[in-house]
């Protein structure tokens, strides 16, 4: 148990570059949000309905962080700063981060439909502050949510989603950004290429217009003015 906390607060360590020590670690509301959530669920799993929603809501009230007793979490869950919100049937991988102000929410509820209504989150996704992932959906390993992105398609192995809604910048597989990019947001766009070329589309665009805008006052330079009513042509 011991070598397992040891484990769990230097994966936190290497993530963040904040802490000076383990110690230091543990202060933050992610960790004991993991922590109470894994009694919660143990509680939900033995169907103690009750008592894992007073572990939960005394959880979200100490730390910031909602997570339904009924969410199923990996090893390593690194949830940063907080204020995020974890849905029921939610299931998250190993080594997953997620950035503050993020939602793994689900469908509709009013439609009367039970089952499956949150997202999987598979092993070593990152999930930047704000991103909105609804929906029974997978998202890939791997697979970086952007800033503010809001996801409710199947997120591919390796992609980086950025937008509203959410678009994949997915790059070749030999190509994928294989260290840790905090907020999943990489500084440099995987797909730069994708960039250049949109850029070179207006640049065309505008020249195109240039030209255009030349030929319309020729025309209206070359055209005779019209005669006036009562005049001899």
């Amino acid at each position: 148990m011991f070598e397992r906390l040891v484990a769990y607060l230097d994966s936190v360590k290497a993530r963040d570059p904040a802490p000076r020590s383990r110690w230091e670690v543990l202060t933050y509301p992610g960790v004991w949000a993991v922590f109470y959530h894994r009694i919660a669920h143990w509680l939900f799993e033995a169907e103690l309905f009750f008592l894992a929603r007073l572990v939960n809501h005394w959880s979200r009230m100490v730390t910031a962080i909602d997570i339904h007793p009924g969410a199923k979490i990996g090893k390593n869950l690194f949830i940063d700063h907080g204020f995020s919100v974890i849905g029921e049937t939610a299931e998250i991988g190993d080594n997953v981060t997620i950035y503050q102000c993020v939602t793994l929410g689900g469908t509709n509820p009013t439609n009367g439909k039970g089952g499956k209504r949150h997202p999987t989150i598979s092993d070593e996704v990152i999930i930047g502050s704000g991103a909105q992932v609804i929906g029974p959906i997978t998202v890939g390993r791997r697979a970086r949510i952007g800033a503010n992105a809001v996801v409710t398609d199947e997120v591919p192995e390796g992609a980086t989603m950025i937008g509203l809604k959410a678009r994949s910048t997915l790059v070749p597989a030999e190509q994928w950004l294989k260290e840790f990019i905090p907020y999943g947001t990489p500084c440099d766009d995987p797909c730069e290429g994708v960039r250049e070329v949109s850029r070179d589309c207006v640049e065309k665009l505008e020249v195109e217009l240039k030209a255009l805008r030349a030929e319309v006052e020729a025309l209206r330079a070359g055209r005779e003015p019209a005669p006036r009513s009562g005049t001899d042509d």
